[in-house]
C-alpha cells in the first residue's frame, strides 16, 4: 500500500521529518549560520541576542504535514518590481447561452452526441477521456529503471449550471444562492461517488475537480468540473491518507494538548479536525477566511499558492460525501459559495484556480488507511499580484522546493476583508 511504510516510521517521518528536521535545519540553519553570521559579525550566538522573528519579513520554512513536506517563505521579495509575464484576465462578457459551446444545454458535442436539455447539473462520460475501462495485461520483462503498470477508469463531466456565463462564484449572489444552485453539485458528487464503483468494480478512487480559467489549462468557459474514476489511488491523495494515519497513531498526538480533544469517530487524533479546532481557537484567526455550522475554509500555514485556500469540516469526521446531513451539504455549498465569490472579488476578475476534494477511496478499496480519511476541498489558485500576474512554479520550486512571498496570513486577510456579494452584481447596481 503506497502509504504502508507512514505506519511504523509516524514518528521519524512526521516527527523526524517535521521536528528533526525542522529542528535539524531550523536549529541547525539558524543555529549554525547564526554561529557564522555572529562570528563573522563579531557578535554572540546567543538566541536572546539575534533579532526577533517576525513572519512578514524574514525567510523561513514552513510544514505541511498533509503531505510531509515543506515551503519556503519569503515575504519580503513581495517589495521587489514586477517585469515578468502578465496574464490576460479571464472575460466576463459571456452570453447565457452559446450555440457553438460543447457543454450548453441542448447542444451537439465534438463527438456527435447531444447534450440534454438540462435545466440544473448534468453529468456525462467524458467523450475524450485520459482513462479507459478495458484492462489490459501488465508490460513483460520490465527493467527496475523503466516500470509502467496499466491503468484503467472512466471520466466524467459535471455541467454546474445551463447558464454558459455561471461561474461557482456567481451562483452566490442574488438572484442566485448556493442552496439552490451549488447544493445540486454536491448532489451530483453524491451520487456519482456512490453510482461508479457500483457500476465499475475495479474502480479504487474517485478523482472530483475543477480547472477554472484558461490559466488553468480550461478548454470550455461554460462553468464545469471533471470526475476521474482510477483503479488506483493517486499519489496526492495516498500520502494525504498515510498522513493522516500516521499522524492519529503518533504517541505524541494522543496528547489533548495537542489534539485538542479533537478526534474521529473512533475516538482517535483527527489531523484536519485538530487543525480546524486549532485554527479558529486561535486569537484573531489569522489564517480562517470564514467559518459556518459545519465547515471552515482557511489559507493552510504551509500554504504555497499565493491565495491557496483548504475547507475542512469543523465538528466530526466525514470521510466521504456520502456520509454528509443535508445541513452539511448546505453548508459545504454555502462555505464553496463564500470562498469562490471573495477570491472573485480580491482582483475584481474572474478568478482561475484549480480546485479538488480528497476524500476516503471508495468502499472496494479496503486499506487501514481508509478509517482515517477526512473530506476536504483543495483551491489552488495562480494569481499573485493582480488579475494578470500570475504565480510560477519554476527554478527553484522545481529543482528544490516550493516558496512563496505572500504569508498565509496575509492572504488570509486579502480574502477576508473583500465582500461576500460578487463584483459583478455589484457594478449592476452601481
Amino acid at each position: 500500500m503506497n502509504g504502508a511504510t507512514a505506519n511504523g516510521s509516524s514518528h521519524a517521518n512526521g516527527l523526524a521529518n517535521g521536528h528533526a528536521n525542522g529542528h535539524a535545519n531550523g536549529y541547525a540553519n539558524g543555529h549554525t549560520n547564526g554561529h557564522a553570521n555572529g562570528l563573522a559579525n563579531g557578535a554572540s550566538d546567543s538566541d536572546d541576542e539575534l533579532p526577533a522573528f517576525d513572519a512578514t519579513e524574514h525567510p523561513h520554512r514552513r510544514y505541511n504535514p498533509l503531505t510531509r513536506s515543506w515551503v519556503l517563505c519569503s515575504p519580503h521579495r513581495t517589495k521587489r518590481p514586477w517585469q515578468g509575464q502578465e496574464e490576460k484576465p479571464q472575460g466576463t462578457s459571456l452570453p447565457a447561452y452559446d450555440e457553438k459551446c460543447y457543454l450548453c444545454p441542448g447542444n451537439k458535442r465534438a463527438t456527435g452526441a447531444t447534450n440534454d436539455d438540462y435545466t440544473s447539473t448534468f453529468f456525462f462520460e467524458n467523450d475524450y477521456a485520459a482513462l479507459m475501462p478495458q484492462a489490459v495485461a501488465e508490460e513483460k520483462n520490465q527493467h527496475p529503471l523503466l516500470q509502467s503498470q496499466p491503468a484503467r477508469g472512466r471520466c466524467y463531466v459535471i455541467c454546474f449550471n445551463p447558464q454558459h456565463n455561471l461561474t461557482l462564484a456567481q451562483l452566490s449572489t442574488a438572484p442566485f444562492s448556493p442552496d439552490e444552485h451549488i447544493v445540486p453539485i454536491i448532489q451530483s458528487w453524491q451520487k456519482i461517488y456512490k453510482q461508479i464503483p457500483a457500476e465499475n468494480p475495479f474502480v479504487k478512487y474517485i478523482q472530483i475537480f475543477e480547472n477554472k480559467g484558461s490559466a488553468m489549462g480550461c478548454s470550455n468557459p461554460h462553468p464545469h468540473g471533471q470526475v476521474w474514476s482510477l483503479d488506483y489511488i493517486p499519489e496526492e491523495p495516498s500520502k494525504e491518507l498515510a498522513s493522516l494515519r500516521a499522524w492519529s497513531q503518533d504517541p505524541a498526538n494522543q496528547d489533548p494538548k495537542v489534539n485538542l480533544g479533537a478526534c474521529d469517530d473512533h475516538g482517535k487524533p483527527s489531523m484536519l479536525l485538530t487543525l480546524a479546532k486549532l485554527e479558529l481557537t486561535t486569537p484573531g484567526q489569522p489564517r480562517v477566511i470564514m467559518a459556518n455550522d459545519h465547515f471552515v475554509a482557511i489559507v493552510p500555514y504551509w500554504a504555497v499558492w499565493p491565495f491557496e485556500v483548504l475547507v475542512v469540516p469543523a465538528q466530526r469526521q466525514i470521510r466521504n460525501v456520502l456520509q454528509m446531513t443535508e445541513m452539511e451539504v448546505v453548508s459545504l455549498a454555502r462555505i464553496i459559495a463564500q470562498v469562490t465569490c471573495k477570491l472573485d472579488n480580491v482582483f475584481k476578475c474572474s478568478f482561475p484556480y484549480s480546485m479538488g476534494v480528497h476524500q476516503q477511496p471508495t468502499q472496494l478499496a479496503t486499506s487501514e488507511d481508509d478509517e482515517f480519511a477526512q473530506f476536504h476541498i483543495h483551491f489552488y489558485p495562480p494569481l499573485l499580484r493582480s488579475a494578470s500576474v500570475r504565480k510560477f512554479l519554476v527554478g527553484f520550486e522545481m529543482m528544490a522546493e516550493p516558496q512563496r512571498d505572500l504569508t498565509a496570513e496575509q492572504a488570509a486577510k486579502r480574502i477576508r476583508d473583500c465582500d461576500d456579494v460578487h463584483y459583478l452584481a455589484t457594478l449592476e447596481q452601481s
